[in-house]
């Protein structure tokens, strides 16, 4: 058995024959964050290479995943007016839905996801209405989740992605959607989101640290397993069409068991606190540039279907460039 094992590492061309798991760049979903203003491109200090752009100057960052082979994108919005009502959300004129009909106006090829979710437009940070103690309405806030998925819709989102972990809140958007004639649009849940530390650098890009507390009552706690594979059979239930795990590279356990489990396209979440301490390592040279595909490969191997993640450009250019050698 090892020599037999040994034979099929002696050189690439056969390790490349055998090779059990691959990753292709149509798996891959690239993570874009929209602000207002014009002619912006801000670098963000916490993750270097990613940036957020003004809807004017969107194109030019379409233009280069394109050229990529990168088809699929998640838009994230950053807007500037927040209220305890997260208006901005679900307005006919709000960053996203903007954003969303420039992007399917001048690169209609390109598959457009939107997150759902209220953190980064209420001006307490939570993701949700708020009672008068403080705490999320869970039922008051799913009807603004299914408002705000129905205006991405609307705009020309071609899938929404609720992040808000509210309980019913596929449903309710199943519904509504359905309501108003978009049968055929998909919904990808947010099943198993944890709260978890890795989403520091996120929030500084998005804007969106809740002012107070933290998100542990609707967000999973980091210890549970068992109570994940709940929540992604509690959303494929109420109609969700793929099922999510966040963070990716902490939890590929869970992955590992959402794929035993359902048998259904699965989604993982690369996350902005795993991209940056792996792009810094790898910019001081503590690490070699290799670890970045080896680090995304072991989320497809965990049984990713789709994975999202702010790599996306780094691992395209290593594919095309493999295929050209």
């Amino acid at each position: 058995m090892k020599e037999r094992l040994r034979r099929l590492r002696k050189s690439e061309a056969i390790r490349d024959l055998v090779r059990e798991t691959r990753l292709h760049i149509d798996e891959l979903v690239y993570p874009v964050f929209i602000v207002e203003g014009e002619n912006q491109r801000q670098k963000m200090d916490a993750m270097p290479g990613i940036y957020r752009f003004s809807v004017d100057t969107i194109g030019e960052e379409m233009d280069e995943i394109t050229k990529l082979g990168i088809n699929h994108i998640m838009i994230f919005g950053v807007p500037n007016h927040k209220d305890c009502f997260a208006s901005e959300a679900y307005s006919k004129d709000g960053i996203v839905q903007r954003a969303v009909r420039e992007i399917k106006k001048t690169h209609p090829h390109i598959n457009v996801i939107t997150d759902v979710c209220m953190c980064q437009y209420t001006d307490h940070g939570h993701c949700g209405i708020l009672t008068d103690s403080g705490v999320v309405d869970n039922d008051k806030t799913i009807e603004y989740i299914a408002k705000i998925a129905l205006s991405h819709v609307e705009a020309g989102a071609d899938m929404v992605a609720p992040s808000d972990m509210m309980d019913g809140r596929i449903a309710k958007i199943r519904e509504v959607l359905n309501e108003n004639g978009y049968q055929s649009t998909p919904i990808m849940a947010y099943s198993a989101k944890y709260a978890s530390n890795f989403y520091g650098p996120f929030r500084e890009a998005a804007e969106s640290a809740p002012a107070f507390g933290d998100r542990k009552t609707y967000q999973m706690d980091p210890a549970n397993s068992d109570e994940a594979m709940r929540e992604c059979r509690i959303d494929i239930e109420e109609g969700a069409d793929i099922i999510m795990v966040k963070p990716a590279l902490s939890y590929l356990d869970i992955i590992r068991r959402a794929r035993d489990n359902f048998n259904m396209p699965i989604a993982a979440y690369n996350v902005s606190g795993e991209y940056s301490m792996i792009k810094n390592a790898v910019l001081s040279g503590l690490m070699k540039e290799e670890v970045i595909f080896e680090s995304v490969l072991s989320i497809k191997r965990a049984g990713a279907n789709i994975i999202i993640t702010y790599f996306a450009k780094d691992i395209a250019r290593k594919l095309l460039e493999d295929m050209s050698n």
